[in-house]
């Protein structure tokens, strides 16, 4: 039942919440990142808006200011607090945010149960589905932002006090799987949700391509920045290269040299030594492209992507890429790094945005972005299908973001 899968995806992100004290949820480690607590709120604030508002009879908000403070970037709705300050709203706290998620949660049962016309129920029904989609995407991005809120303490505090085992055996080596190319139906196909930047499915033209079977790992990276990766300019976009120099970049994001010359990891377990069996993770698409011209191959672009992901099997996260296993095929395409493509992020031909303030979701940030595709270790169970176009600029590397090697075929 709907009630049944919409607790389900609430109560995770409250059990995403639960390690952390109220001091960690509050917190904002830079702009692009958001605290817990207003994760948790805007969410909220998501269906209270775009349902409740509009819904349910004699609404009333739970209260006024919220919809301005947990206002993301809906300019139809009305007036938003900064992004770079959510950091600083030491109220409301934990405790009326939870409170606040329990009042519109019992609403939205009540609105559920209550008599709809057709019309109304089916509105409901659609409303829900993109509020639900829409929290899953920020149960991912409450992972990776807490993991660079933990970043930033000497104290290297672990999001979770597991370990992660060592990968069982070496990596393997770089294999290659070959595509035939041809016209391609790229897009969302099928009855069961999209965000609506994956479709209209459409043709596309692509030639013929070979595609790395697994993931660009960390030892193969090591052998990068050893080689002088971080400082051959040739390697690299000019923006990327100037991006490196003025941040005096050396390595990926979370990785250093202790004491003794080891590289370690931070991870959500900690800081850990480095397995060069693992996934190299937190990567810019400026790094990406780069390592690609090291290698001697390139990115695949998103519609070579989606052509080799069809019929793979989808994986679920584990708070960190592991090492790929042996066997024919393509390996780690979902649930342990993103994967970017060197497609910016643009409409499909034929693409229309929604109307009204919900037609903000997606269709205003095309521009100075690139395309992801896959899925991540952070990537709640259900929210991942070979159509799914993430996006972010080409310098972000606090999500799990990896490396997947294409070539033409000669």
């Amino acid at each position: 039942m709907l009630i049944d899968h919409y607790h389900t995806v609430r109560q995770h992100s409250l059990r995403l919440a639960a390690p952390l004290s109220d001091e960690d949820c509050g917190a904002q480690s830079m702009p692009d990142a958001s605290p817990v607590k207003w994760h948790l709120a805007h969410t909220t604030w998501f269906f209270e808006t775009f349902i409740l508002e509009s819904m349910e009879e004699g609404f009333a908000p739970f209260h006024p200011a919220f919809r301005v403070l947990f206002n993301s970037y809906y300019n139809g709705v009305g007036e938003k607090h900064p992004r770079a300050q959510r950091g600083l709203l030491t109220r409301p706290g934990m405790a009326q945010v939870r409170a606040y998620r329990a009042n519109v949660d019992a609403r939205i049962a009540r609105l559920l149960a209550g008599e709809l016309a057709r019309e109304a129920r089916e509105r409901l029904t659609m409303l829900l589905a993109l509020g639900l989609e829409h929290e899953q995407q920020h149960q991912e991005l409450l992972l990776t932002d807490v993991k660079h809120l933990l970043a930033q303490s000497a104290l290297f505090p672990a999001y979770w006090e597991g370990t992660f085992a060592p990968a069982q055996q070496l990596a393997l080596p770089t294999a290659w799987l070959a595509f035939d190319g041809g016209l391609a139906q790229i897009g969302h196909a099928g009855d069961g949700f999209c965000f609506d930047n994956e479709l209209p499915r459409h043709p596309q033209y692509v030639a013929p391509f070979e595609l790395a079977t697994a993931l660009v790992t960390n030892g193969e990276f090591l052998a990068f920045i050893e080689a002088g990766g971080y400082r051959t300019a040739h390697l690299w976009l000019a923006e990327g290269w100037d991006w490196v120099r003025s941040q005096q970049l050396q390595c990926p994001l979370y990785w250093q040299v202790d004491d003794a010359g080891h590289w370690q990891e931070f991870t959500l377990s900690g800081l850990q030594p480095l397995d060069p069996a693992l996934p190299a993770t937190h990567l810019s698409l400026f790094e990406a492209d780069a390592y690609a011209h090291w290698a001697g191959a390139r990115l695949p672009t998103e519609g070579e992507w989606e052509l080799a992901a069809q019929g793979v099997e989808v994986e679920v996260g584990r708070l960190h890429p592991a090492a790929g296993t042996p066997g024919a095929g393509l390996r780690q395409m979902f649930g342990h790094c993103w994967q970017w493509t060197s497609s910016s992020y643009a409409p499909y031909p034929g693409y229309r945005t929604a109307p009204g303030a919900l037609g903000e979701y997606n269709g205003k940030f095309m521009l100075n972005q690139y395309v992801l595709r896959g899925s991540s270790c952070a990537t709640p169970a259900g929210h991942a299908r070979a159509s799914y176009r993430n996006f972010f600029p080409a310098g972000a590397r606090w999500q799990f973001s990896g490396i997947r090697l294409a070539r033409q075929v000669e």
